[in-house]
Formats: structure tokens, sequence, C-alpha cells
């Protein structure tokens, strides 16, 4: 290809979705990927005979969310996950009692009201943990799921306003075949050249240039999908150096961890199609939440975030296998987790090195860094993306696929 209009760094959501648009506008385009495939943090790994989403698994907030009609388009059937949900929860060792569960219920409508109060009463930015209810019951559990689980992060270190404005509220649908394929196949026909890292970004003069390993390309135009991570610890070299304001809005959005362990043999643990699992925590206590058999298929995903997911990846896979075979004896006893296939699936996202973890947060009080990362430079002829750059739907693949256009609609605006 002769010098592109827009040169795309990173084929995940953001980098494909701003290469079909640049498309649709008439506008030439090339997408450098590191990887030898396409995806980012979005992945559906085959090994155990049945797709096992690696990262993101849920296409949120369904009714705004972009990829919806997309799926649609190419005939990948969505579930709503939430009307095909089967939730059960055990306190100790045994399935919580009626009056638990409504307990439970209550602990989670006391944390949105108290998250919703305090944002309402203004004032500066606090932690999460700082606003929500604790010492109950339930609320340590609460507080793992929405930390820990959701945001990939102890509440302790999220910023409230950050928090607020960027929960999920609507359905939560899963694609049939994996979310990866559904990615994958969004990108097919695109003209991406993988195995391509970039190390330097020259975009000071009137074109910018990508250099690595595959030589030197020139383009009118660049937008970085980069994760945050790999912006702070500067794992592209930009000349100009990026202003010292984004920079430091990378290093406010740091991202968090999760680890899942994906298991065949589940058909001893006698659980219908769609079960989500979870059980009652002790503050400070990691929190497993499992999904077995979606689709009916032979598949237990169990899932643990945070600091224990950081430490666990850093101990290892086998170490990663064994605390949640424990888990899956503690409810359902020691020959259920033995009955488990040997070999089961684990991520690595904080080892692997076009990642470092999963998605952003906001540090208490750089709320603002999300708008900050987003803004483009030069006239709009360099622009970042990604799922930190949404100020509404960051950490969701949704997210990421609207800031890759928003950030299009800004290099075009250039080229004009």
């Amino acid at each position: 290809m002769a010098d592109p209009d827009v040169l795309v760094i990173g084929a995940g959501a953001a980098g494909i979705a701003a290469a079909r648009a640049v498309r649709a506008a008439g506008r030439s385009v090339l997408v450098v990927e590191a990887r030898a495939r396409v995806g980012g943090r979005v992945v559906t790994d085959g090994r155990l005979g049945v797709p096992f989403d690696l990262g993101a698994a849920w296409l949120h907030n369904a009714e705004q969310n972009p990829l919806v009609p997309l799926a649609a388009g190419l005939g990948v059937r969505l579930v709503d996950s939430d009307a095909a949900r089967r939730e059960r929860s055990w306190v100790g060792g045994r399935l919580a009692t009626a009056a638990e569960e409504a307990a439970y219920g209550a602990a989670w409508d006391g944390f949105a009201a108290a998250v919703r109060a305090r944002v309402a009463a203004g004032g500066p930015d606090i932690s999460v943990a700082e606003a929500v209810p604790r010492g109950g019951d339930w609320d340590a559990t609460v507080a793992a799921w929405q930390g820990d689980i959701i945001a990939a992060a102890p509440l302790e270190r999220l910023s409230l306003r950050d928090f607020a404005a960027t929960a999920l509220d609507g359905r939560n649908m899963l694609p049939e075949p994996g979310f990866g394929v559904l990615l994958a196949a969004l990108a097919e026909g695109l003209p991406i050249r993988r195995g391509a890292a970039v190390r330097r970004v020259r975009w000071g003069g009137a074109w910018a240039e990508a250099e690595g390993d595959f030589g030197i390309i020139r383009a009118r135009a660049v937008v970085v999908t980069l994760p945050t991570d790999l912006l702070a610890a500067e794992v592209v070299r930009f000349d100009p150096p990026l202003p010292v304001e984004v920079l430091q809005a990378a290093h406010d959005l740091p991202l968090g961890q999760v680890v899942k362990v994906g298991f065949r043999g589940v058909a001893g643990l006698g659980l219908p199609d769609f079960s989500a699992l979870d059980r009652q925590v002790a503050p400070g206590e990691a929190l497993v939440a499992m999904s077995a058999r979606p689709f009916g298929r032979d598949l237990l995903a169990c899932h643990v975030g945070g600091d224990a997911a950081a430490a666990l990846e850093e101990a290892g896979d086998a170490a990663a296998e064994d605390f949640m075979r424990a888990e899956v004896a503690l409810r359902f006893g020691a020959q259920a987790a033995r009955d488990l296939r040997a070999g089961p699936v684990v991520t690595d996202w904080k080892r692997d090195p076009w990642a470092r973890g999963v998605y952003s947060t906001a540090r208490v009080g750089r709320a603002a860094a999300r708008g900050v990362l987003a803004a483009p430079l030069a006239g709009g002829r360099l622009c970042l993306a990604g799922e930190a750059c949404h100020a509404r739907l960051a950490g969701t693949v949704g997210g990421a696929w609207e800031s890759g256009e928003v950030a299009v609609g800004n290099v075009l605006a250039a080229l004009q």
C-alpha cells in the first residue's frame, strides 16, 4: 500500500472501529498490530473444545451498544445474559437461604443508593470505599463484586466520580460464538499488518511516521489505541513527546487485573445452563465469581479480580488452578473439584506485554483524565482511542469501539 491517509496503531476494538470508519469515509487506512492476531483484549480461545472468552465476554449496555446491530448484521446470535442467568449464592459451604438472598439484594440496593447520594451531595472526589456501606453481612461481598470483579480493582483505589459516571445500567448480551469471534469477523477485509510492533511515532511535521522492525510507514494522520499502561510506560516513543498532561492522564487511568480459569468436566456440578455462582466473603477476602454452562456448553469459568488476580498471575498458572479448584470444593465438595478435567485454560493479561492488564480505572481525584486522553492533538492529526478514552462506557468494548469512531471524526476534520 502507498502511504495511507490514516495509520491506526492497534487492532483491538478501537482500532477496528477506526479503520472501518476511515474506509467508510472513502479514505485510505492501514492498521499495524503487534500481535499475530486481531482483537486486543477481546479473544475467544478454543483450546477447551468450546468457546472461552479470555477477555471481554459481554456486550454491555446493549440498548446503546454499537456492536449489537453490527452483530445482528453478521447473523451472530446474542443472548440476553441477564434474562438467561440462574444465580446461586453460598454462605460458607451451603446455599444461602431465602432470607439471606433477600438481605444480599438489599445490600446491592444500599450500595447503589449510597453512591448516588454521595455524588449528589457534591464536594471533592473521594474513593468509592469511603462512600458505601460496610459492616453488614453482605457489604463486603457487594464491595468485592463492584470493585475487584466488575472494576478489576479495589474500591479504595477508585474515583467515586468516575465510578458513578461509568456505571453500567443496560442489558448485557452474550454472543454465542464468543466475543473474540465477533470482533475478528468485524475486522475481516481490513488492511491489517500483524506482527508489526511500533517503536516510535514522529508527529511533528505535515506527515507522521511510525517506525518499527517493519521499517517506516508514513501517513497524514495517526490513531493510537494503546492501553493506558503501555502509554504510561512509554513503550512507544513519541517525537515530539506527548504533552505532559496526556502522559499524566495515562498514569491516572491504570489498568485493573483479572484472572479467569476455564474448566471442562462440569456435569457433576448439576447446574442449569447460564448459571452464575458466588458466595459471601469477609472484608479483604477474595471473591470468585463463576459462570457455568453458557449455551449448554461443558464449561466452568472462574473469575477473580483486583489484587488477588495480580497475585495469582504472579504465582503462576498452577497456583491459579489450585485456587479455583479449592473454591469449587468449598461450594460443591472435594470430589466435584477433582472431577474437573486437568489442563484448564488460565488467562495472563498482566503478563501480556501488549496489554499489562484488562481495563482502566480512574485514580481518586482524576476522573477528568478520560477527557484529557481523548482530546485530539496536532489539530486532530494525532488522536488516542480505546476504552479509557470513553467518559461513559469506559472499561467496555462498546466504549472502545465508539472512541475509535470519535477519533476518526477528529482525524477526518483535520484532513479536510
